[in-house]
Parts: structure tokens; sequence; C-alpha cells
């Protein structure tokens, strides 16, 4: 069930962000960019979790995990309602960039001790300094969320069914990662259920 559930939210977000993707092409606002990125992240960490579920835990599968799902799906979709919301657009990409390189950095040279093994979804917790990784995470985490929300809030009279989706979305996300410290499974089939909600929010014309 573990694996069934995040391969199939790897692949639900992953098709999803290349619509997004697709559209961006189309029409080059950079809020679909950033938004297509975050469900990528949402992809790739639910294939990390395949992976640890199907394989084994191992440093490898926790650092992938941590990365797209840790430090960068928060803030790519945060980053995406401040340009939708034509929030200095120059300087949300300039933090933007510079955020990912850093958790990029981060996420190969954390320190992991003891080494991530067995069956379970690892702890951060048991593994990670607080400082940077859980710290950055943290911050990363807070921050996109509370954009996502404000951005979305302030604008729902103008278009309530979509902000009303990304704010179910923002919330199903964030229930999927309290979920996944109990049970792996659960938090997939709400990455599943946060997914569809972001994406119907973000292309939703009212």
């Amino acid at each position: 069930m573990d694996v069934v559930l995040a391969f199939a939210a790897a692949l639900v977000s992953l098709r999803l962000a290349a619509d997004l993707v697709r559209r961006w092409l189309d029409r080059r606002t950079p809020e679909l960019l950033a938004w297509g990125a975050s469900l990528a992240a949402f992809a790739a960490a639910s294939a990390a979790l395949a992976w640890g579920a199907a394989a084994g835990w191992d440093d490898r599968a926790f650092r992938a995990y941590y990365l797209f799902g840790g430090l960068l799906t928060a803030p790519l979709l945060g980053a995406g309602s401040l340009f939708r919301a034509r929030v200095s657009r120059s300087g949300v990409a300039l933090v933007l960039m510079l955020y990912v390189g850093l958790a990029l950095g981060v996420a190969i040279a954390m320190p992991i001790d003891p080494p991530v093994t067995g069956p379970d979804l690892p702890e951060p917790g048991d593994h990670l300094d607080f400082f940077p990784p859980r710290v950055l995470a943290l911050v990363g985490n807070v921050t996109g969320t509370v954009a996502a929300i404000v951005v979305a809030w302030m604008g729902i009279r103008r278009r309530p069914l979509g902000n009303t989706l990304i704010i179910a979305g923002v919330v199903a996300a964030a229930l999927g990662s309290t979920v996944a410290s109990f049970a792996s499974w659960g938090g997939s089939a709400f990455t599943i259920v946060a997914a569809l909600l972001l994406y119907a929010g973000f292309v939703s014309p009212r």
C-alpha cells in the first residue's frame, strides 16, 4: 500500500506539474512556472517516499525526500502566489533563487547521524542537526505556507473558487505532512488530494 500510493502521488503530481509548465510556455506568467516547480517537488518527494518504502530507507532516499518535500515544495508554492499578486516579481525571483541554491547545498552537505536505515519513514529530528537543515525547513515551510494562504485569502472575493481550492490544497498538504509521520500511505493519499486541489485552484478562472 505504501509503495503504490506513493508512486501514484508521484505520477499525479508530475502530470499536473507538466501541464502547468505547458501553460507557462504559452503564457510566460512566472506564477505558473513556480507552481509547476512546486508540484514537481511534490512528485520528487513522493518518488523518494516510494523508493524508501520499496527498497528500505537509506541516506540517499532521505536526502531526496527532505530536499523536495521538506525544503522546496512550500517555498515554491508561496513564491508562485507572490508572483500572482505581483509583489516585486524581480525581488521574489532573486530571493527564491538564493533560497533554492541554499536548500540544494544544505541537502547535499548536511550530516546524517545516525545513518538512515530500515523500512519506516525517518524522523528528521532523529538524524539531522537543528541548524541549518531543520531551521531552514521551518523557515521555508512557514514562509511559503503563509504567503500562499494570505495571498489566496486577500483575493478570495475576486476569485472565490480558485483561491478557496488553493487554501484547501495547502491545508491538505499540511495534514499530509503530519499524517506521514504516523503512516506514510496516509501522507501519500493527502499528497494526491493536495496536488489535485492546488492544480484546480491554479487554473480556475473564477
